[in-house]
Order: C-alpha cells, then structure tokens, then sequence
C-alpha cells in the first residue's frame, strides 16, 4: 500500500512485542490483562496489518449478535441460498461461514484475513476452529458476509470467537432481538464499537407485528444514549416460516440486500467505511496498548517481588552460616575429638620436631593404618564446614519456598512445576554435597597457599618449616572459626583453650598483625565460596521466573510502539464525517412493497415472485 509504509512497520513492531507473553504471573487483575492482550494480538494479526496492507481489498462485513437472533437465517435469506444452517439447538454456529463472490474467493482462501483460522472450502460442514468460505454467484464482488458464532453462548470458545470475528471486521451488523435488545451482553460489544469508532449496523430481528416500530424507536433511543445516535437501523419482522430451515421472505431483508449492495457497488463507500474502523481501531491503540505496558509494568513488580523473596531467602542462609562460622558450633564435636587427640597425645609437639619426626609419623601411619592426627583433623574440620553449608542451604530453600507460595505469582509457578519439583526446591540440591566438597577443598588449598606466601619470608619460613605447611595450615583454618559463642560447659574451656593455642601458635610464626590478617582474608574466601554456592541454589527459583519472563525492555517497547503508532498515524487519509459515512441504502424497516432481490445484486424479482407473508404453519423466523 503506497504511503503507508511507516504506519505498517510500526504495527509490525508493536505485534513482535508482543511475543514472548508478557503476561505470565499471576497478578491482581491479570485475567482482564491478559484478555486485553488477546484481542490486540487477534485485531493486529486479522485486521489491522492485513487491511492496511492491502486498503483496497474487498471489505468484510461480521454478521453477530445474541443466541437465538436468526443471523445465520438472516445471512441466507440476504444472499439468497442456503449457505449456513439456521436450527433451534444451541450453539448453531459451531464453524462461521464466510460467503463471498467468486471474484473475491481468492482473497478469503488465502490467510489475508483471520491467518489463524484454517479455510475449510467446498460442501464441507466445517470443524470448530476451521473457516467456511462459501461462495454464491450472485454476489457482486467488493464485499463478503460472515456469520459468526453467537457472542453469549454457552460455549465459552464460541464467544471468544465471536469477539475475534467482530474485532477483524470492517462493517458490523449486529443483530439482536425485540426481546433481547436491551440486554447487557449485546450493549458490550456496542460501546466496544463506539469506543473504536467501528462501522456498525443494527439489525432488529424477530419485531411481533404489534411491536413494530415501537421497539425500533425504543433501540434508537438507547443507541443514541449509548453514542451511538446515527447509526443505520433495520427492523426484520417475526415471521412464521413453512420449515425449520427455511429463508426470510425477500420483501423482509430487501432493505439490508440494498444497502449492502449499495456498498459492494461503490468504491469510495467501501473506501470510507473501511477507513472509518480502520482510523478508529488505529486510534484505540492509544488506549489500549499504554494500559497493557502498565500491566507489564505489573508484572516485572510481582518478578521483583519472587526475586526479592529469594535473595531475602538465601542471605537468611549466608547470614546462618556466618553466624555458624563465628560462634564457635563448628569447633563441637568431631572435630573438638580430632583436636584433642592432635593436641593431648602429644602429636603437635612431635609435628614441631624436625622433618624426620615428620617423617617418622608418616612411617608409622604407613604400617599401622591409622591416618595422622592433623589429617584427621583436616577431614573433620571439612565435615564440619560442608555440614554447615548444606544446613544453610537446607534453611534458605524451606524460607524461599515458603515465601513463594504465600504469593500469587509463585504459587501458580510452583504449582505449574509440579508437586514433585516443589518438593525438592523445599531442599539443598542432590549435587550440593559434592560441589560444597570442592568448595572446602579449594578453600583449604588457598589457606595453605597463604601460609606458603606469608612464610616466604627468610625468618618466617624457617618457624613454618619447623611447624609443617599443613600443621599452619590447620592453625589458620581453626583461628577461621575461633570462639567460644555457642558453646556451653566444659566445651566452652576446650574451645577456648583450642582457640588460645591454635592463636598464639601462629603469632609465634607470623606475628599477630599478620595473623589478623591471614584470617580475615581466610575466613573472607570461605564466605565467597559460600555466598557462591548459595547463590547457585537461588537460581533453582530464579530459573523458573528467568523461563517465562519477557525481556526487561517490553513495557518501555510497548510504549514506543504506540508513540510511533500515532506519529504515522496521518498516513491513513482521513474518513469521511461521523456515520454519516455509510451509504443510506434502502429505506429503514422490513416489510415492505420493494421487489426482492437474488443475493446483494442479482435479478430484480417481479412482485409475482415473491413470498407471501401469511399465516403459513412453520416455525417463527
């Protein structure tokens, strides 16, 4: 389409933004915003980028209302054959049928219109889901009659289809009845057109002879009370018809035949009713679109909120085992045990001797099986430490699932995950034993390398040699964990005592400044090592929020996208003044002395020719 090129691509742009969903967590409201974003998507997708792609193609016009209104008799009597299948069950409509002329055939095959519909052609029935296009012969081509499915049915896929259909839709004939037309069901749709500036028109079917006119004045009032005064106005007749499946008389539909015709016959009156839903559905995007980028906005604040619970979750578990690292807990037990028998049997003053001292322990360990007493203690102490991180771990996974399930947006998450992988958030990871090993390890492989730096030294080296590497470095990974918080009684003077000597042992070597410092940056590399780990275990919950999140930008894009959207906006010439701009047609009522017609524009009927409207046994139209 020429010179509006700008105003297509910002369209495209709009409807890329919205893929992935921007709408996955449950929120307040997010039922309302998620419909919302339905119906942008479907209009982008079956109207506005089809229609502006191609302005002149032949124009659609949805014939849709409420259950039991007789659109689908109303479709067949207007065209004159029986192309849908009017009954009294509900729903009839179960696949809408699209009737076109031959000359158009092509163009509704095709996925130009409704692409997410496949075509069903032919004397097929047509399945839910599927398009019927149906052509006749007699119509003139420029225009094509839908009938859709009924927009309060009961099936709820029913209705949502009938929205779509309406909202892809150049020209609405809305039909409803003499004893349905002041429902609210029908009056949605009707603001939802004016709102949008839709081209519309409202059939009044199934009028009792008594209520003719009378009910017609009473509609317009309420149109023109709902803004929508001006808008063109039939009136079929109640009408009783000789079989179930039966068309209206000719006389009864020659008013909406003729103004259809009228129409399909004029290519500026096309013109200007296709611009006049275009502009306006143009024109709702400013609405529309800044109040979905507020829901994302919505959206990225309930993210924020999981994340927030999960960082909250899992600095609860570093802060557990710091407070674990420091209050001297770590210093019971199995490695109170192994301290003891390094330090009450006399091993540390023999690891004190000379390398052959050293070196005669090892020879006996060799032989007698028994591991040295500071491997011993080395192992104990990284029990001790990988205890201590799976106990975090364990702390902070219960604390995050927990907060997510008080909350909406992570409720539906985890109950999305499923049971089964709710239940193992709830606990560390299976592989964090082994990753927390190789966390000690490495931890323990930078205090001995500390210690080797710190005793490069000539002076220095020759105590640490006197020590043993891994006999400092013992005494450095215990002074990590010295005091006595935590403990009680007798465990409290040999935790104490632990921390004395293992303390005044490594200022004899290093001095105390330098021990200060080699315990902070020990006890500073355990804790990244740590926080590492932990943080490891977040992502357990942040990978679900990470899956289904759209890009951080989306909001921001969305109203962009709008800016632009209104910034080319001029691209689309203007439509002619108010309703005004849909041809007047035939004169407004149903029963009256006007030769029918075959289909919008066939042969003129000779009065001899056509039904007679009596009292013929059948059923009410």
């Amino acid at each position: 389409m020429n010179g509006n090129g700008g105003l297509l691509e910002a369209l495209r742009e709009l409807r890329s933004r919205l893929d992935p969903d921007p709408l996955p967590l449950e929120t307040g409201g997010v039922e309302a915003d998620r419909r919302a974003l339905r119906e942008l998507a479907g209009q982008l997708d079956d109207y506005l980028i089809p229609r502006l792609s191609a302005i002149d193609a032949p124009l659609l016009a949805v014939v849709g209302g409420s259950t039991g209104a007789g659109k689908s008799t109303l479709v067949n009597s207007i065209v004159g054959a029986d192309v849908t299948t009017p009954g009294v069950l509900r729903p009839t409509t179960l696949a809408p049928t699209l009737v076109t002329s031959p000359a158009d055939e092509a163009w509704f095959t095709e996925q130009h219109v409704l692409p997410g519909l496949p075509r069903v052609t032919g004397g097929g029935s047509g399945e839910p889901g599927t398009l019927r296009v149906v052509t006749v012969a007699d119509l003139p081509p420029g225009l094509a009659l839908l009938d859709a499915p009924d927009i309060d049915s009961v099936v709820a896929a029913n209705r949502e289809l009938a929205a779509q259909l309406l909202a892809a839709a150049d020209l609405w004939l809305f039909t409803t009845t003499a004893s349905r037309y002041a429902d609210e069901v029908p009056w949605g749709f009707l603001r939802s057109a004016r709102e949008r500036s839709t081209a519309l028109a409202v059939i009044l079917s199934r009028v009792p002879p008594e209520a003719v006119g009378v009910v017609e004045r009473d509609l317009g009032r309420l149109l023109e009370a709902n803004g929508l005064g001006g808008t063109r106005l039939f009136e079929v007749p109640e009408l009783v018809l000789p079989e179930e499946n039966a068309r209206l008389p000719r006389p009864a539909v020659q008013p909406i035949a003729d103004w259809l015709t009228g129409i399909a016959a004029d290519a500026q009156a096309r013109a200007d009713v296709v611009r006049q839903t275009l502009s306006g559905a143009l024109d709702s995007l400013a609405v529309r679109v800044p109040a979905l980028a507020d829901a994302v906005d919505r959206q990225r604040a309930a993210a924020e909120d999981l994340r927030s619970m999960t960082g909250a979750a899992y600095s609860g578990g570093l802060a557990a085992f710091d407070q674990g690292m420091l209050d001297g807990s770590l210093l019971r037990g199995e490695v109170l045990a192994r301290w003891q028998d390094f330090v009450g049997t006399g091993d540390l003053m023999r690891s004190l001797e000379s390398r052959v001292g050293r070196f005669r322990d090892r020879l006996v360990a060799m032989f007698t099986g028994r591991p040295a007493p500071d491997s011993e203690l080395r192992v104990a102490l990284e029990s001790g430490v990988e205890a201590l991180i799976r106990a975090a771990a364990d702390d902070a996974a219960e604390r995050a699932l927990e907060s997510w399930s008080s909350h909406p947006s992570g409720r539906a998450l985890l109950e999305e995950a499923g049971v089964a992988a709710a239940g193992r958030l709830g606990r560390a990871a299976t592989d964090l034993p082994a990753r927390s090993e190789a966390a000690v390890r490495g931890w323990q492989e930078y205090v001995l390398g500390l210690v080797r730096e710190e005793g490069a030294d000539r002076r220095t080296a020759a105590r640490v040699t006197s020590y043993g590497l891994n006999g400092a470095g013992l005494l450095l990974m215990l002074a990590v964990f010295a005091s006595t918080g935590g403990l009680t009684g007798i465990e409290v003077g040999i935790a104490g005592g632990t921390s004395v000597l293992s303390q005044k042992l490594l200022e004899a070597v290093f001095g105390d400044q330098a021990v200060r410092t080699l315990t902070v940056k020990a006890r500073a590399d355990l804790r990244a090592r740590v926080a590492s780990l932990l943080g490891a275990e977040a992502t357990r919950f942040t990978d679900l929020l990470d899956a289904v999140q759209p890009p951080g930008d989306t909001a921001g894009a969305l109203r962009a996208a709008a800016r632009a959207v209104r910034e080319h906006r001029r691209e689309i010439p203007a439509a002619a003044e108010g309703r005004g701009a849909l041809p007047p047609g035939g004169a407004t009522g149903g029963v009256n002395g006007v030769n029918g017609m075959d289909g919008l524009g066939g042969v003129p009927r000779g009065g001899a020719d056509a039904v007679p409207l009596n009292g013929t046994e059948g059923r009410e139209a």
